[in-house]
């Protein structure tokens, strides 16, 4: 913040102007919002507006600035001169002059639940990524009017509406302005009650999505979650799906949460399964991050990046529920968890990644690593999600096994709530520390240090055995490991990645090298694997690609096949002990 704009936020709190936008889209096939701020009872020769960079929720800066057109200002009919001073932020000469409007575009054309849309069938907006902040003024209330292009759309958010004036909703504060999304067009509306509490599933686009099978399945997520809680933090809340070809996947908000998934992903049961789990994680982060959530993001620097190392808690720990809570809910049952959980499993550990970036480096690099995949990631870093993820299942076993089953996640994440949440107070890592030492009775200091804080292989075995389960290493192929994976692309066979120390990488074959033949013989993406079944550990193969047009011949030394699956499965003669531990964490065994 420059010195010109801190001695502004000063004067500012003299005095409390009150601050309007009104939203039109009056051609939609555009793609551009067509925004108005009013301001009223300005007191100062300048206003500071700034775009904020990022919103919470999605860990990257993405410049929502870069979507703004066409500014300008004026105070009755004068027009006041205005300056950019930077990326993102825009002042505006007033003059002294009481009433101020601003005028702007947004330009809308990306479908996701953190960026904004608008077409012929609908308009949605993340309040970060069309709304000015206005520094010295976050704490004040601000109104939004809505105009729709034609009658018959209405708009679904989570703001609650003005009473007397049409379309025209209200946020206590900025923070509330950008955590509430706005849904404006023909979506279907669903209204049912959990709890003695309001909730309404709101989808737009064409697809498989049968309301009626889904909100029994969602109203069993919302029982479980509460329960595990204490119950329901709001009177209403709202889930926005958007059906499309692309892009699946979901934003937390405090009272609402956005949703995308493929259009036909409802009718296949692993698909819709899989959309449960969705629903879980987004609805768990009504707590864990909404409420409960890291000290470094108690307040949210809307032009800088908000660091802390316990995404992998916020994140991971919450997509840990996302596949117990539909299995409590008998959405599926213990083998299909167990199932899901050896796809997470095989997943980190076909990463190399996971050797080299601890969980809470990835947690505070998400800004520059996570979002930003290149042909390098899978060597090295890893997944705050994922890890944080399976860090969370060793500490639920843990605790379980130690208390038979009598304490266990839940009891942290209820401590976390009654200390952090409920009063939305910050944490730290320390304290989150402390409250899972507290539930689990011992000191987890050298567990922190080599699974958290470091890159130790993450013990699986040691942890299920008591519950009567072990992991079990498989390769799949049975091919001689070359280390390098492809894709066919524009009639090309394209390496995409080559992982570290590997016998592709050690030869000099690069990612984006254009894979040619084998032995001078062609090789392609779809017959890789059938080629290097013709071959042993230890054999010299000659590999030619095309790299950045030049014709180079490679000679890769293939090593021993490496897993590439990894399943949980029972041990066999599980003892009583084991069996009654099964049964506490995922109930009978089918």
């Amino acid at each position: 913040m420059t010195e010109a704009t801190l001695t502004q936020v000063g004067k500012i709190s003299s005095f409390t102007p009150t601050i309007h936008y009104q939203v039109a889209m009056p051609q939609p096939e555009n793609h551009l919002f067509e925004v108005v701020l009013h301001l009223s009872g300005w007191k100062l020769p300048v206003l500071d507006l700034k775009m904020p960079v990022w919103t919470p929720g999605s860990y990257l800066v993405r410049e929502y600035a870069k979507h703004l057109q066409d500014f300008s200002a004026s105070a009755g009919e004068q027009t006041l001169a205005w300056q950019k001073l930077s990326k993102n932020h825009w002042q505006v000469e007033t003059g002294d002059r009481p009433d101020i409007t601003v005028r702007y575009r947004i330009h809308a054309n990306e479908l996701s639940v953190r960026t904004n849309h608008l077409n012929a069938t609908h308009g949605y907006f993340n309040g970060a990524a069309i709304f000015f902040r206005l520094p010295g003024l976050e704490q004040q209330p601000i109104q939004v009017a809505i105009a729709p292009p034609r009658s018959d759309w209405r708009v679904t958010t989570p703001l609650p509406a003005v009473p007397g004036q049409t379309n025209t909703f209200t946020a206590t504060d900025f923070d509330t302005l950008v955590d509430s999304p706005f849904e404006i067009g023909c979506h279907q509306s669903h209204q049912f009650e959990v709890l003695g509490k309001s909730h309404e599933l709101a989808i737009w686009g064409k697809g498989n999505a049968d309301a009626a099978k889904m909100i029994p399945d969602i109203k069993k997520i919302i029982e479980l979650e509460a329960e595990l809680f204490g119950g329901l933090p709001y009177d209403k809340y709202i889930f926005l799906l958007h059906l499309a070809s692309q892009n699946n996947g979901g934003l937390e908000h405090k009272f609402a949460c956005s949703l995308i998934y493929s259009r036909f992903g409802f009718r296949d049961r692993e698909k819709y399964e899989r959309f449960m789990q969705l629903v879980a994680h987004e609805f768990f982060h009504l707590w864990n991050v909404k409420r409960i959530r890291p000290k470094a993001l108690e307040v949210f620097d809307y032009d800088n990046e908000n660091y802390t190392p316990s995404l992998w808690f916020c994140e991971g720990t919450t997509s840990y529920y996302d596949l117990a809570i539909p299995l409590r809910a008998g959405i599926y049952n213990d083998k299909t968890y167990l199932k899901n959980l050896s796809k997470e499993i095989t997943r980190l550990q076909i990463t190399p990644g996971r050797l080299v970036q601890p969980a809470s480096e990835s947690s505070f690099d998400a800004w520059i690593k996570l979002y930003r995949y290149d042909n390098n990631t899978n060597n090295s870093q890893i997944s705050y999600y994922l890890k944080g993820e399976l860090v969370s299942l060793l500490l639920d076993l843990s605790i379980r096994e130690k208390h038979q089953n009598r304490r266990s996640l839940d009891d942290v994440m209820r401590l976390m709530w009654q200390q952090f949440g409920k009063d939305e107070i910050g944490f730290t890592p320390t304290q989150l520390k402390q409250v899972i030492e507290s539930v689990a009775g011992t000191n987890l200091d050298d567990f922190f240090k080599s699974y958290v804080n470091g890159t130790e292989e993450l013990p699986f075995d040691r942890y299920l055995e008591p519950f009567g389960l072990k992991l079990v290493a498989e390769d799949e192929e049975s091919v001689p490991y070359i280390g390098m994976k492809l894709q066919a692309e524009n009639g090309k066979d394209t390496i995409k990645f080559v992982e570290i120390d590997a016998p592709a990488q050690r030869a000099g074959i690069e990612p984006g090298d254009e894979l040619l033949a084998i032995d001078g013989l062609k090789a392609t993406a779809n017959n890789l694997n059938d080629r290097l079944r013709d071959y042993q550990p230890g054999d010299a193969i000659e590999v030619t690609v095309f790299h950045q047009e030049e014709l180079c011949t490679h000679t890769v030394t293939l090593a021993a096949p490496r897993p590439s699956r990894y399943q949980v499965v029972p041990v066999e003669n599980p003892s009583p002990t084991q069996k009654q531990n099964y049964e506490g964490w995922l109930g009978s065994r089918c």
